[in-house]
């Protein structure tokens, strides 16, 4: 009896352990569209600057939640993309170039996937045909994050109202 019950409790340890290290496995644009020829899903981009309070605010809070990044990993192919980036970056044959302005500047990918409304963060969502379904500008904890989710990854935008969606659906994470 005691056997099972340190037992039990090991095992309880460990799932929670397991639960805790779980996060979202973010790749570059180009991994996601990669793997998204392979095998067809939504893909989910987080644009972010590095000095943007509220973006590390969103990782260590929204992201870090072990149930959040489970379903982004799950549901989406999860892009992270420094809207600042310098370096080059070439999509469906096109080159997106950093853009100098002053002391800051900015990756023209970035002018293109927020139609020039450079808001930080901001998460972009693409359905499995690499077509844009929402820019969601701003901060999402978990509570208001999570039906934004279910809502784009389960396909209900498609046959849904948001307000209605909304009203009905219970948190789960």
């Amino acid at each position: 009896m005691k056997k099972f019950g340190l037992l039990s409790v090991l095992l309880l340890f460990s799932w929670l352990s397991f639960a805790q290290k779980t996060k979202v496995n973010w790749l570059s644009f180009e991994e996601a569209m990669v793997l998204n020829k392979k095998n067809p899903k939504k893909i989910l981009v987080d644009v972010y600057t590095n000095w943007c309070y509220y973006c590390k605010v969103m990782d260590k809070k929204t992201y870090s939640n072990p149930k959040v990044a489970n379903y982004i990993n799950t549901h989406f192919y999860p892009v992270k993309f420094n809207a600042e980036q310098k370096e080059d970056l070439t999509i469906s044959g096109v080159t997106y170039k950093y853009i100098s302005n002053g002391r800051r500047g900015h990756n023209a990918f970035a002018v293109a996937l927020l139609e020039g409304k450079l808001s930080y963060p901001t998460t972009v969502f693409f359905n499995d045909k690499k077509e844009i379904i929402l820019r969601l500008p701003g901060y999402l904890d978990v509570k208001s994050y999570e039906p934004i989710l279910v809502f784009l990854a389960e396909d209900f935008y498609e046959t849904e109202n948001w307000e209605a969606f909304v009203k009905e659906y219970k948190n789960t994470f």
